[in-house]
């Protein structure tokens, strides 16, 4: 699949505070990327670079293989939804889809059934008539999509477009943008703190921090195989634990040797061991690989998370199987489930 946006050696600096530094990013035709990070990560900047809004002070952005670093947003063939809808008070639905049309001077009568075929399209056919005013958050969210859309962008920027939305509705919002991008066959570039949102909408995952590119990858490779112990934290909940990789295949910690499916790290190497929550079988204490005992007990509705202090490490354990505070629980890890990283300063464990 080809590249339809490229970031080449991306410089944004505010007031002196570099925003993005030498960032380098391709994103594929039809794609559905999300940029995902931490307030302040630069994910917002690097979407406004591509619509536009912000000039780099270096670097080029190329659509298509050509630079439109210096075109002016209105002529860059993308279109912005962003958390703030902007849609006009004093107009009805189907004037604030018509809008852009109106303005590229697109006649009367081919105006009508476009936005009838934008409605359609967001679930919203009989709704032309409506003041805009009058709408629920997620109608009125669904008005800004067809207002974005309908003048055929090649390229759909979201910025954080779900985060006023209640967390039914925005659950319901993210399978229906789901399927208008599959629908529409065009790229969508979504940013977003929200890291189930994340995983649960994208082809590939952007994760940032300060700037910088942290990993980038299939929702499942994020989630799996977290190349540094930031992404491990950010992504879901992760127990992060020093530990030493004996040779390939094996990894010790906690004073235990645990057979793994990594390789390549040398032998006797120090390294930081990932093991989510949920990866974790409780057992009798003396079936167990590991043993603890159980310090606090939460009930999550779909699980009960329990936190288990080991001799060196709390572990934290998510399990349909309820132990009480206090009960001394075994603890298995099989080897798909231990994740293996380079070490990295300052790891807590």
């Amino acid at each position: 699949m080809k590249n339809i946006i490229e970031l080449q050696n991306i410089h944004v600096s505010f007031d002196d505070e570099v925003i993005l530094d030498r960032f380098n990013l391709n994103i594929r035709d039809k794609e559905f990327v999300t940029l995902l990070g931490p307030s302040g990560c630069g994910k917002t900047t690097t979407l406004r670079a591509i619509a536009g809004f912000v000039t780099p002070q270096k670097g080029r952005v190329l659509f298509e293989g050509k630079d439109i670093s210096k075109l002016p947003p209105h002529k860059r063939q993308v279109n912005t939804v962003f958390q703030r809808y902007a849609l006009f008070p004093h107009y009805n639905v189907f004037d604030n889809i018509a809008f852009g049309l109106r303005i590229s001077k697109t006649p009367e009568s081919e105006i009508a059934p476009r936005v009838k075929e934008m409605l359609e399209l967001v679930n919203l056919k009989g709704y032309e008539k409506r003041d805009v005013t009058s709408l629920s958050g997620g109608q009125q969210q669904r008005v800004a999509i067809a207002r974005a859309l309908i003048n055929n962008p090649k390229v759909l920027l979201l910025d954080e477009p779900l985060g006023a939305l209640d967390l039914k509705l925005r659950k319901g919002m993210q399978n229906e943008l789901l399927l208008i991008q599959r629908q529409m066959g065009i790229t969508f570039i979504y940013v977003t703190h929200d890291q189930e949102e994340a995983l649960t909408m994208s082809d590939t995952v952007v994760v940032m921090k300060d700037g910088i590119i942290q990993q980038i990858g299939t929702p499942e490779d994020i989630y799996n195989e977290p190349t540094n112990p930031l992404v491990a934290d950010f992504i879901g909940e992760s127990n992060i634990i020093s530990g030493t990789m004996i040779r390939d295949l094996l990894v010790e910690f906690e004073g235990v040797q645990f057979p793994c499916v990594d390789k390549g790290f040398g032998e006797n190497v120090a390294v930081d061991v990932v093991v989510r929550p949920e990866d974790i079988e409780i057992q009798e204490p003396k079936d167990g690989m590991l043993c603890g005992t159980v310090e606090t007990v939460t009930f999550k509705g779909v699980h009960y998370e329990m936190m288990v202090r080991s001799e060196g490490y709390l572990w934290k354990i998510h399990s349909i199987t309820c132990k009480e505070p206090g009960t001394k629980v075994g603890m298995k890890i099989i080897p798909e489930y231990i994740h293996i990283m380079k070490k990295e300063a300052g790891t807590v464990n």
